[in-house]
């Protein structure tokens, strides 16, 4: 998830969370020490929780939308890392979310987000595919990572310079 964004020169990365903070660990270790990461977590309990055990001055936890990055992060930003669960949510929040994801990265941003081999060929896989494609200058997707499970794939994304 982390290789091949640029984590290492960013000066503002932005990270929108599901979980315990597995990426945002992997983020951390990647960034600048003068770098900023600013992670949107929308459940109350897991943002509480993820600002009370990682303890570095790089990072900010907000608890809010990821609709609303633009104003959580304050800034362009030079990378968005996503482990959001793309293909079960509704295709307009899906829309929305990817509009402002689109909206807050700098010139020549990346974004970052995987995506479950079984749900690639499924309407909403093929969905979020065309919608990434329509959004971004560049699309790559990785190799599929089989140790994974379920196995899965990571999709990245190039604003134009």
């Amino acid at each position: 998830m982390t290789e091949g964004v640029g984590l290492e020169q960013a000066r503002v990365v932005a990270e929108l969370v599901l979980g315990t903070g597995v990426f945002t660990d992997a983020i951390l270790a990647r960034l600048a020490r003068d770098a900023r990461l600013v992670v949107v977590e929308l459940n109350p309990t897991l943002a509480a929780r993820l600002a009370a055990t990682r303890r570095d001055p790089r990072l900010t936890v907000v608890r809010g939308t990821a609709a609303d990055l633009a104003a959580a992060v304050g800034e362009p930003a030079d990378a968005v890392v996503s482990g959001l669960p793309w293909t079960v949510m509704p295709q307009d929040r899906r829309g929305q979310i990817l509009d402002a994801v689109a909206d807050v990265l700098a010139p020549g941003g990346r974004f970052t987000t995987f995506a479950c081999l079984h749900a690639a060929w499924t309407p909403p896989g093929r969905h979020l595919t065309a919608e990434l494609a329509r959004r971004f200058d560049r699309l790559e997707r990785s190799r599929t990572v089989w140790a994974n499970l379920p196995p899965a794939f990571v999709h990245r994304a190039v604003r134009r310079p």
